[in-house]
């Protein structure tokens, strides 16, 4: 195998456990905020657990929405949003 593939392979066998992972921590956030409901990160971004329209390969259950991170051009959840929902924004 070239180093790429080695190096695929690698990070393909750990995604699977960071996926499940991350599946399960987002689940947790579900149940304790509940759908459509919000919360800020220390980091001042701000995040929107939503019930998404559905994916190609793999339909999620939950999912968020987050307003950006610093150097973004812009999140998925609008700035106004989050400010209307009693945030407080860094720009």
């Amino acid at each position: 195998m070239t180093d790429a593939q080695k190096k695929f392979v690698e990070l393909e066998q750990k995604r699977k456990q960071f996926l499940e992972e991350f599946d399960a921590a987002l689940l947790a956030v579900a149940e304790e905020t509940g759908i459509g409901n919000y919360f800020q990160s220390d980091d001042g971004v701000v995040y929107k657990i939503v019930t998404p329209a559905g994916r190609w390969v793999k339909f999620d259950l939950v999912s968020y929405v987050r307003t950006k991170h610093e150097g973004e051009e812009r999140g998925n959840l609008s700035s106004k949003e989050a400010e209307i929902a009693g945030f407080k924004v860094k720009q």
